[in-house]
């Protein structure tokens, strides 16, 4: 092959390259669950910047929905090529790549013509990364919506049972226990005084667990106590209902006053850990540490039990819709933040669950 045809083919072969690499980095930086779409966009610029013929001279733009970004070094090009970004068929902005000097011309202006195609094939892949985020978001917001939903339930139902089962039920105890010593005596009487007070124990044990259940529901001291208080109280009577050693401890926690968003999530993933510590786990010992130490505050709970093979279980529970690992990791989510669940058979199970602190969360100083 000719010296100048060889010269060719590797430089047009370098362009297509160029172009690849150029999807590959922006499909990259999509997959990151750190970046917003902001900075998506942002680095989407300066790949895009580097993949045109004259790099040393490109500045690329991204203008979709409220945000524009821009490489730094962007100002009113010489020549630009731009390409509309749509979103669920509407056009919502545009990628624009130009030279900020003039540049000899080529198939459209000083761009090649596979500059055209790239620019397309970008604003295209861009529309589907902000559609992907769109779907996301509504996602998250309709699963927020569901626990906002599922609390206002578990409220309603925890109100009925404790002022209106629970009520009529201590009622007719009442009268039952005013019943028994007017029965006759005799043996007959006797008899039937027996089954008034076995009836009237039954009762009253099914109005405690009526209240235990409501409680649950709707643990009524958060408000009061605040989380650290409620969840001391939560970890007393699981320890003292289960037989289990629960050591409970709070670090920093006087120094934030959470929202009741954040407080109420972090009380349900408590729940959660402490029932299946004590329900399949098998423990026998369980640690609690609270811990707030801006910007975060962490939930840590550690059991002694069985454990189980959480690379395996994990997924197929997930699978299966089981709620209890899902419904922990989405308060997580929705809060901004994540749950870290680590376990092996016979050495217990350890869960994490961290929450960002909200800017205002932190009690002023004295």
């Amino acid at each position: 092959m000719p010296p100048r045809e060889a010269a060719a083919l590797v430089a047009a072969l370098t362009e297509r390259v160029k172009e690849l690499d150029c999807l590959y980095e922006i499909t990259r930086l999509a997959q990151r669950g750190d970046l917003g779409l902001g900075e998506i966009l942002a680095g989407a610029c300066d790949v895009l910047a580097r993949a045109w013929q004259y790099p040393e001279v490109a500045c690329a733009r991204v203008i979709l929905g409220g945000l524009t970004r821009a490489t730094a070094n962007y100002r009113r090009p010489a020549d630009k090529q731009a390409s509309p970004v749509a979103v669920d068929g509407e056009v919502v902005g545009r990628v624009e790549v130009g030279y900020l000097e003039k540049m000899p011309p080529l198939a459209e202006g000083p761009f090649l013509r596979e500059e055209r195609h790239l620019l397309d094939a970008v604003a295209g892949h861009l529309g589907r990364i902000a559609q992907s985020r769109r779907d996301a978001e509504r996602l998250r917001e309709l699963s927020r919506e569901l626990l906002k939903a599922q609390e206002h339930e578990r409220q309603r139902i925890a109100r009925e049972l404790h002022d209106d089962v629970a009520q009529t039920l201590s009622a007719t105890r009442v009268r039952l226990d005013g019943l028994a010593p007017r029965l006759p005596a005799g043996e007959g009487g006797d008899g039937a005084r027996e089954v008034v007070l076995d009836a009237s124990s039954r009762l009253g044990a099914a109005v405690t667990s009526l209240r235990d259940l409501a409680y649950g529901l709707l643990p009524p001291a958060l408000d009061q106590l605040g989380l650290v208080g409620t969840a001391f109280r939560l970890c007393e009577e699981y320890g003292a209902r289960h037989g289990v050693r629960i050591d409970f401890t709070a670090d920093g926690m006087e120094a934030v006053r959470l929202p009741f968003e954040t407080s109420i999530n972090l009380y349900r993933v408590l729940q959660e850990c402490l029932a299946n510590a004590c329900r399949h786990g098998g423990a026998r010992r369980i640690g609690v540490r609270l811990i707030a130490s801006h910007p975060h505050c962490l939930l840590r709970v550690a059991d002694d039990g069985k454990g189980f093979d959480a690379a395996n279980r994990l997924p197929r529970a997930l699978a299966e819709k089981r709620m209890g690992v899902w419904s922990m990791r989405e308060r997580m989510r929705l809060l901004g933040g994540r749950l870290r669940l680590v376990s092996r058979p016979g050495k217990g199970t350890t869960v994490t669950a961290e929450v960002p602190i909200t800017e205002g969360a932190a009690c002023p100083k004295p």
